[in-house]
């Protein structure tokens, strides 16, 4: 009879937990953030406790408008910025002023001779189907990101209503976080100290990814705006994003953009400014992510790099921009469990 009960209670519990998430799940991108948030500040929320003898509700609250002041309203200032730069690169793009097939023919023809001699040699001296190909993606690519960026502004209900949900959830998570943490832990039959790996890990690997990688990513995409906008290079915010999103990808970087963007200039006759949006690349954007990302991130992934590549992307591609940290904390979560599971060996049916 225990047997039959507790195959029912397990089965109950399995039914009504997807039914919860089923139910949560329009709100899944500002629960996770919310949580994240809390993570990230929980620290802040501690001090202003300790420090100033505030209950735990006071210095919630406080936490919060610190959140927004130092989060949220920046963010509101550039996705506004960045909204109107995309519409009016968007129009520039739909009115064909931009020949791509004309820039493509300039860097071709500005090749050094040997170059051109070597695509010769190797049977690529008839670049026009490859100038067509190339001319396609990159327009295609570029009104597919602007696009992008427009959709933003498409569903402002939704995101009014998702970003009260997460600051909602970021006051009752820094104000009862540790009751709640406690909670958890008593509903995992593991030891504790098992118990206390898993969270560890779990906290630590959101902390990295956010506090280093993306704070790293925001720093380089700034100064790749920055120069861009310098050099008089069209919608540079909208770039300077391109630049932050892909330098969250590790082994690719925002060299991505600017270097194709270099050589553009280079073979277009724009020689000083080629070779100074190079050197800012290489001496500065190149050493934030070498300097800063080790300061920041340390080892606290404790992962190896291909495994974060691969789980990074692979969470942006179910995920979407909330797979960046689903990804490696997901991949964290099982090497965790995969290092304590030989050491617990499972029951005998």
């Amino acid at each position: 009879m225990r047997v039959v009960e507790g195959r029912v209670l397990l089965g109950l519990t399995v039914l009504v937990t997807a039914a919860l998430a089923w139910i949560l799940w329009p709100f899944f991108g500002a629960i996770l953030w919310g949580t994240v948030l809390a993570m990230l500040f929980a620290p802040l929320h501690t001090r202003l406790q300790i420090s100033l003898g505030w209950r735990p509700t006071g210095s919630a609250l406080a936490t919060m408008l610190i959140v927004l002041i130092v989060v949220i309203l920046p963010l509101l200032v550039i996705t506004s910025s960045l909204l109107q730069e995309a519409t009016a690169l968007f129009g520039v793009l739909n009115s064909d002023d931009i020949d791509f097939g004309q820039a493509f023919k300039r860097i071709a023809d500005g090749l050094p001779t040997w170059v051109q001699d070597m695509l010769a040699a190797s049977g690529l001296g008839n670049l026009t189907a490859v100038q067509q190909k190339i001319t396609y993606l990159l327009k295609e690519g570029s009104q597919a990101l602007t696009l992008q960026l427009v959709g933003i502004g498409q569903s402002t209900v939704n995101l009014v209503i998702s970003f009260f949900v997460m600051m909602y959830l970021l006051f009752f998570l820094l104000r009862d976080g540790d009751a709640l943490f406690v909670s958890i832990k008593r509903s995992i039959a593991l030891p504790t100290h098992q118990q206390d790996d898993l969270f560890e890990t779990f906290v630590s690997v959101v902390r990295a990814t956010v506090k280093g990688d993306l704070l790293v990513a925001v720093l380089q995409g700034a100064l790749g705006g920055l120069a861009f906008w310098v050099l008089d290079i069209r919608a540079p915010l909208v770039w300077a994003v391109f630049m932050a999103v892909v330098s969250l990808l590790p082994a690719v970087g925002a060299a991505i953009v600017w270097v194709p963007v270099a050589i553009y200039l280079l073979a277009s006759g724009s020689v000083w400014q080629g070779l100074s949006l190079i050197a800012f690349g290489t001496l500065v954007i190149g050493l934030v992510d070498n300097i800063l990302r080790p300061i920041l991130v340390g080892k606290d992934t404790k992962m190896p790099e291909y495994l974060v590549l691969i789980s990074t992307l692979g969470g942006l591609e179910v995920f979407g921009l909330n797979g960046f940290v689903l990804g490696p904390v997901i991949a964290a979560m099982f090497l965790a469990v995969w290092d304590i599971a030989p050491k617990k060996p499972f029951p005998k049916p």
